[in-house]
């Protein structure tokens, strides 16, 4: 996660590319979600191929999680994030939108939770939780169309 935050820091004000945003972004949100449903299945003591199916979710996840917090960023008001809307943008920072553009950045969130849903195929009812996280973070995407 430091090493995502670093590239962070030294991407503000700077042109980037797509490859540079997914190496924060993979290295920060996604890494933290991964992290803890990681540490869930441990304690779980999830056997190997469960935990491989739940680490690649709570990447699927955790970078789709931050895919629509850039989209919110651009799209949605002060009050719905909680923080300025459109400071992203203002201060500079590496986002998918700024790369990739509003529509393309939706349809990647989009791919990202369904990917992370088809990683829970095996367990069935017993990832009701997690897939319904999964379709929480698609309802933030605004104007969201399915």
């Amino acid at each position: 996660m430091i090493g995502g935050q670093v590239v962070d820091i030294e991407s503000e004000g700077k042109t980037v590319d797509r490859q540079i945003v997914e190496y924060i972004h993979k290295n920060k949100t996604a890494a933290l979600m991964r992290a803890c449903v990681r540490t869930g299945a441990l304690l779980a003591n999830a056997d190997s191929r469960a935990l491989v199916a739940l680490t690649a979710y709570g990447d699927y996840v955790g970078l789709a999680f931050q895919v629509v917090d850039d989209v919110l960023d651009e799209e949605g008001t002060t009050e719905q994030l909680g923080k300025d809307a459109g400071s992203d943008r203002e201060n500079g920072k590496a986002t998918f939108p700024s790369v990739c553009g509003i529509e393309q950045s939706k349809l990647y969130a989009q791919e990202l939770i369904a990917n992370a849903c088809r990683e829970l195929d095996s367990f069935g009812a017993k990832a009701e939780t997690l897939s319904a996280l999964a379709q929480f973070i698609r309802t933030r995407i605004p104007d969201n169309q399915e």
